[in-house]
């Protein structure tokens, strides 16, 4: 799957300065230097 999720801010900091980060979902944030990890659970889970 090529699709990603895209975050708006990084969320440490709130900075907006992200960058795709190697593998899927991955983002880099400039601003606080921290990488994080996005996962797309669906919509409407039940928990």
């Amino acid at each position: 799957m090529s699709e990603r999720a895209v975050p708006f801010h990084c969320p440490y900091c709130g900075e907006e300065d992200l960058e795709p980060y190697e593998g899927d979902g991955g983002w880099y944030c400039r601003s606080c230097i921290r990488a994080f990890k996005l996962k797309f659970l669906g919509i409407g889970v039940r928990s």
